[in-house]
């Protein structure tokens, strides 16, 4: 039975869904998937099309908005909303450390979660549209890894689509996890010297911080130990709009005076700790590299053997000479299931899920050339989070795909654009530009 409430300006209904975890054995077991439906108040009793939502992750439920912000209010304007937990996340079947082990051992949780990706998404997708539309296509909205769940909707089932909207999530349709990665590198590079050249103060700090780091065990509140690694994965903040400044006033505080000697301050420790942790999203660490997984190979922790080709990013040798330390981020490494006590009880499990080889093909070149359903695509000059010129390319491979590229963002654009990016999206996909 669905439940509705309102918030200001909105009424809100519980939608949830049951679907089989593997689609291949549509009579085997199900999992749960759970949806909350927006809708304008004033126009609660109206018939209109909806729009789907796909969050970005993997591994996070869909926004928790309060009445109408964002781009959520533009949406408001023609649409009826359906905001998506994705399976494993926010209210649909959780996926963690608490509840894999229900499964069974490593080899039986490895396996579940090889139904985690794009492709099962798409045909939870596609199971929820004929429950909620009754069958009729709607217009999906997808945002980072959202993206590249709508470009597989978009070579799997195009036929439930009105349009496709992508903000940051065009995902590369061949590049095996190492080339993503390899990529990736210089371009965090090339945030991090953005970052010290706006707070060139903060190059001492980081330098400094990393040094005692190097020759002190901390381990945060949460009992997460915070090695120098993990302090350089911090550089994911250097993917938002406003991450910069977060990051600054992160390090200005760090170090309190004491009568041991100075030492990190709990206020910066209790920040970190909440950076760090993956607690509210273990899915981003357990399935992060398989989004890339295709024909036959294994992603292998393609992050941390691709840093290897980038020495500069390893602090030691960094604080040997006097160069700025570097920043990583939107990379998962295996030392993380040691580090996170979230993580820890999943380390067995995630190296089995980085030595799958069965992965099936995301993305179909021939029906993305054919395409016939309107998109419109936000690419963002030199996204830290997902390759630009990856994303060019897969442009121009999907038939009628009309771009804004743009560097008035960063990759949370359609949060801090709000309306006027889906404004622009909107007019996009519909030719008005």
């Amino acid at each position: 039975m669905s439940l509705s409430y309102r918030q200001p300006g909105v009424v809100l209904t519980d939608r949830r869904f049951t679907v089989p975890l593997d689609h291949a054995d549509p009579g085997g077991e199900t999992i749960g998937v759970y949806a909350r439906e927006v809708v304008a108040s004033e126009k609660a009793d109206q018939d209109l099309p909806w729009l789907l939502y796909l969050q970005g992750g993997p591994g996070f439920g869909a926004n928790r908005f309060i009445g109408r912000p964002a781009w959520l209010g533009r949406a408001l304007e023609e649409f009826r909303v359906l905001l998506l937990d994705q399976r494993g996340t926010g209210h649909s079947t959780p996926a963690n450390r608490q509840t894999l082990p229900l499964r069974g051992g490593p080899a039986e949780q490895a396996r579940y979660l090889a139904h985690f990706r794009a492709d099962s998404i798409v045909r939870d997708c596609e199971l929820i549209r004929g429950e909620v539309t009754g069958g009729a296509p709607w217009t999906v909205l997808g945002q980072s890894f959202g993206g590249f769940c709508t470009v597989a909707y978009l070579s799997s089932a195009p036929e439930g689509l009105t349009a496709a909207l992508i903000t940051g999530g065009l995902p590369a349709l061949d590049a095996h996890a190492d080339d993503v990665y390899r990529a990736a590198y210089p371009r965090m590079e090339r945030k991090v010297a953005a970052h010290y050249a706006r707070y060139p103060q903060d190059v001492e700090r980081a330098r400094r911080i990393a040094d005692h780091l190097l020759h002190h065990e901390v381990t945060l509140a949460n009992g997460h130990r915070l090695t120098v690694e993990a302090f350089q994965t911090l550089g994911i903040l250097l993917g938002g709009g406003e991450g910069s400044h977060r990051l600054h006033h992160l390090l200005e505080e760090a170090f309190v005076p004491t009568p041991q000697g100075p030492a990190l301050s709990d206020a910066f420790q209790e920040e970190i700790q909440g950076l760090l942790s993956f607690a509210g999203h273990p899915l981003y660490a357990l399935v992060h590299e398989a989004i890339y997984g295709q024909d036959g190979r294994p992603t292998a922790w393609a992050a941390e053997r691709v840093r290897a080709e980038f020495p500069q990013f390893d602090a030691a040798k960094t604080l040997a000479g006097d160069g700025p330390l570097l920043f990583t981020g939107e990379t998962i490494h295996p030392w993380m299931f040691d580090t996170d006590p979230a993580l820890r009880p999943l380390r067995e499990t995630a190296e089995l899920v980085a030595a799958h080889t069965d992965w099936p093909r995301l993305y179909d070149p021939a029906r993305l050339a054919a395409n016939e359903v309107p998109v419109a695509a936000a690419i963002y000059h030199d996204d830290l989070y997902v390759d630009t010129a990856h994303s060019l390319r897969t442009a121009r491979a999907v038939r009628g795909l009309r771009t804004w590229v743009t560097d008035e963002f960063e990759h949370d654009g359609v949060r801090a654009g709000g309306p006027r990016v889906l404004d622009r999206l909107l007019a996009l996909a519909r030719d008005e530009v």
